[in-house]
């Protein structure tokens, strides 16, 4: 979800040119030695450019403005914290040209490749199973190489968030 970093560690992981990914789990400073932009400076001065991945979810804690409302559903409606970083990054990081890239629809746009697409095909024929089987509150997921049926309270009962000590977020 937006609160959650997966896609843009694995967004990170997979592109190899991310030299910094900033995602919801994993609080960040912008200032100071160890800060976000003391960071920047130092691999523009080595390489020339920096590129920044930042989850939709990342720094609302540090934003300006700290909002409290909600969405229909009832999950807090999250500041643009890319828009946000832009700017910060352009006024802090000395002779710096931003360019700004929001990917909201290009990820979900993309055209499927082979794998995706048996994998959507094998969710669907399972629920379709699932549900001539009479099951009801049940999704369908690929749990240890099996697809299985999964109770749908059990999926959402807490949210999945990357883990800041496990392997994933290490491997970035």
């Amino acid at each position: 979800g937006r609160q959650s970093g997966f896609i843009a560690v694995q967004a990170s992981m997979s592109s190899g040119v991310v030299d910094a990914c900033l995602i919801p789990e994993v609080p960040f400073t912008l200032y100071g030695d160890r800060g976000l932009f003391a960071h920047l400076e130092s691999v523009l001065a080595r390489k020339g450019h920096a590129v920044v991945c930042v989850a939709e979810g990342a720094g609302q804690d540090i934003l300006a403005t700290k909002s409290t409302k909600t969405d229909a559903s009832g999950n807090p409606i999250l500041e643009d914290v890319g828009v946000w970083l832009k700017n910060q990054i352009k006024a802090n990081v000395k002779n710096v040209d931003v360019k700004y890239i929001d990917p909201t629809y290009m990820i979900r746009a993309i055209p499927t490749n082979s794998g995706d697409r048996i994998y959507c095909k094998i969710l669907a024929h399972n629920a379709v199973h699932g549900a001539f089987a009479g099951y009801t509150g049940i999704t369908v997921g690929l749990v240890n190489t099996h697809f299985v049926y999964l109770p749908i309270p059990v999926v959402i009962q807490s949210p999945r968030r990357v883990d800041p000590k496990g392997k994933q977020w290490n491997r970035l």
